[in-house]
């Protein structure tokens, strides 16, 4: 039973680190946020991947920002970036056959979504 539950594990470890290797977000990804005041608002993500942390930036016409908590998941991802001293959640889902993100924001308890695709000029 020790065994069959060793060789199982193994099995779904490397399962989840060739998928890893497979879901590749390192690069420059942008999307369009559409906020409920009607309001578009281009979004500009650099991610870079080591593991199971997600660092990047979010670029915006008022500069850089550093993204912080990033974490991967699989083909899950999630981290944060402060805008002004406002902490903005995002949580996404790597799609590979289409090369997008779906990713939901969540701006001080205001849930919007958006896909992110990975940028042309790669």
């Amino acid at each position: 039973m020790k065994r069959k539950f060793f060789i199982t594990t193994a099995l779904l470890c490397c399962f989840a680190a060739a998928f890893a290797f497979f879901a590749d977000l390192n690069g420059k990804w942008t999307g369009v946020l559409t906020a409920p005041d009607g309001n578009d608002y281009p979004l500009n993500y650099t991610f870079k991947t080591d593991h199971d942390q997600l660092t990047g930036t979010g670029q915006s016409p008022q500069g850089a920002v550093e993204l912080t908590e990033g974490t991967v998941k699989g083909d899950s991802l999630s981290f944060a970036i402060d805008v002004g001293g406002v902490k903005i959640f995002n949580a996404g889902k790597y799609y590979s056959a289409g090369d997008s993100i779906s990713l939901t924001v969540d701006y001080q308890g205001i849930k919007m979504h958006s896909t992110l695709k990975r940028a042309a000029d790669q």
